[in-house]
């Protein structure tokens, strides 16, 4: 792909810029990227058809008919599947990509009629509550549908160069821009952020000052009790970050995504603005967050209870939340980081996140999904009775996750790669056969230890190497190396189609949890390289509930080409171990990632 979901200005304060074009061809990535492209996003039309989202934007447009769907937020599915469709359409990859393009252009239109001539767009007050327009901040979530229609269209600008939808995201933006402020007819935020990084990225892509005022103003007034307690003093001003100004807060809260949502707006403002008061914060809660509050997989929200963080060292295995939506925002949130500081701490959670908890949510077929991603489903299990169980579900009624996770996988090279200083220097974050920027990427990781680099030009330049925290003994053409912060800088005079190897031994380990995590006390779990590992009763000749795994117990590592789309087993103590990405792809069963040790 040329371009990605951020791009930063000419005059950003950003260490590093997302490097293009960035292209993964082989390997897990490609083959989960191809499942995206061949039926996720395909089928995506049909199931926003039959769940009603598309007659309501028909209703919007020829006022008849009621509005379908149990939620406000409905139109924000059709936006995430546009996005994820026109980052799709960048990859000469994509299959059949006319009938995609076509069916890019018939929601663009849809969208164009059902848009009001004072550039207002969210058809659950159209259809239905015309009297409420702007009225129901903290519910309606109208600015965060706003976000993810502005997101689609600098996605389709970037993919296609067309101006259509643009046009119209900025249209609504104006409208916005005529309401909110200080000194027009509301001060007010949205109960669900998101509106923060689509206004900075739609400055970004036209180059107009007053996005980037808007956003300052939406993140600047959060904070201030604007959004109340919510009814009956439920849930609370915590609940949506309402409850003390990003500037001063210590650490993250409240629900889960709008948290790591609202902080991806913070790091761009940071960025493009360079205040060094929002870069602090953005740092300091991101330490809180890995430091106390994030499960093994990087799973995010430990409690069903208003999807939630919770307490620090609250992370039950069983009870965990952990939303698939909550991993793709904490994927975009470090990405930000990363980019803006150049340190590699942040893209070892995109990695963690990534290989664990994110690609969970997906099943292999494409067509089925997890929103909520346990460490541990115990025998028995009755589950819940909503689409919220940890059982795969073709869609869901309040269907978040699925498009999210479509609009990642359809844009993931773009999180592999950046370039610093002019352009000629290149890092690489992650690893995947490919070509990024000046290099191209041989490997089977993260099955496979090595990662063959080829330079693709000549000349003096730097290419640095991510070495993740869980590595010890990286080689560098055989020879052992040590990482500084995490990165192997490789400064020399390249030749064209030069190549050195990396590798990142992989031996399985176990794994102790903070002595502080109360539910998981006296267990150990199973990792090798990036990924982490779960037991599933499927492979198991014991009940889950009566295992025990000493923590001496020798481990060995062997690849199956044949099991769940070709994975690498760690066994030992009599127990085979699975990837935790790959759970929930065999029918109901018990899983478990913490294992007792006695």
């Amino acid at each position: 792909m040329s371009a990605g979901p951020i791009r930063p200005s000419g005059t950003a304060q950003s260490v590093l810029r997302p490097v293009t074009p960035a292209r993964i061809s082989g390997g897990l990535w490609a083959a989960r990227r191809r499942t995206n492209a061949e039926v996720s996003i395909p089928q995506g039309p049909r199931r926003l058809e039959e769940a009603g989202n598309l007659a309501n934007l028909r209703a919007a447009t020829t006022g008849g008919g009621g509005f379908a769907g149990d939620f406000p937020f409905q139109d924000s599915d059709v936006h995430k599947w546009l996005e994820a469709a026109s980052w799709q359409l960048a990859d000469p990859d994509t299959p059949d990509g006319v009938r995609l393009a076509a069916d890019v252009d018939r929601f663009i239109e849809l969208l164009g009629a059902a848009q009001e001539p004072d550039g207002y767009l969210q058809t659950h007050y159209q259809v239905a509550h015309a009297e409420r327009r702007w009225q129901e901040l903290d519910w309606g979530h109208e600015l965060y549908c706003a976000g993810h229609l502005i997101q689609a269209a600098v996605a389709h600008h970037r993919s296609t160069g067309k101006r259509e939808l643009l046009a119209l995201a900025e249209r609504f933006a104006t409208h916005i821009d005529s309401v909110f402020g200080t000194d027009r007819r509301i001060d007010g935020v949205c109960g669900h952020p998101g509106i923060e990084t689509a206004l900075v990225e739609l400055h970004r892509e036209t180059g107009d000052r007053r996005w980037l005022d808007l956003a300052g103003y939406f993140v600047d007034r959060r904070g201030h009790g604007l959004l109340g307690d919510g009814e009956k003093g439920f849930p609370g001003a915590a609940y949506w970050q309402d409850h003390t100004p990003v500037r001063t807060a210590e650490t993250v809260t409240g629900h889960a995504v709008r948290q790591l949502y609202l902080l991806a707006g913070v790091t761009d403002l940071a960025a493009e603005t360079g205040d060094a008061g929002l870069r602090d914060a953005s740092v300091r809660l991101w330490e809180a967050m890995t430091a106390s509050k994030t499960y093994l997989t990087g799973g995010l929200g430990a409690r069903h209870e208003l999807e939630s963080f919770g307490d620090p060292y609250e992370l039950p295995p069983d009870r965990a939340y952990a939303e698939t939506c909550a991993a793709v925002a904490s994927v975009q949130w470090s990405w930000r980081l990363a980019l803006l500081t150049g340190e590699a701490r942040y893209s070892d959670l995109i990695e963690r996140t990534l290989l664990n908890g994110f690609l969970a949510g997906a099943g292999l077929d494409g067509d089925s999904w997890l929103y909520v991603n346990p460490l541990q489903v115990r025998e028995g299990y009755e589950g819940r009775r909503d689409d919220r169980s940890a059982r795969r579900t073709p869609w869901f009624r309040c269907a978040c996750c699925p498009p999210n996770v479509m609009r990642l996988l359809a844009s993931l090279p773009h999180y592999f790669a950046s370039t610093s200083g002019d352009g000629g220097d290149v890092q690489l974050h992650q690893y995947a056969t490919g070509t990024f920027g000046p290099v191209s990427v041989e490997t089977g990781y993260p099955w496979d230890e090595r990662i063959a680099v080829t330079a693709g030009r000549s000349g003096v330049w730097t290419l640095s190497l991510r070495i993740p925290a869980w590595c010890t003994g990286a080689t560098l053409d055989g020879t052992p190396v040590t990482a500084e912060a995490g990165w192997l800088r490789v400064r020399r005079d390249w030749r064209q189609g030069e190549t050195v190897v990396l590798g990142l031994p992989m031996e399985p380990r176990l794994t102790r949890p903070d002595p502080r995590v109360d539910a998981v006390r006296g267990c150990v779990a199973i990792e090798r390289g990036p990924l982490v590992y779960c037991l599933e009763s499927a492979d198991q000749t014991r009940r889950l509930d009566e295992v025990v795994l000493p923590p001496d117990t020798p481990l060995t590592a062997g690849h199956r080409p044949g099991r769940l789309g070709g994975v690498t087993v760690v066994t030992g103590g009599g127990l085979t171990a699975v990837p935790y990405a790959v759970w929930a792809n065999r029918g109901a069963g018990a899983m478990r990632v913490w294992i007792p040790t006695a």
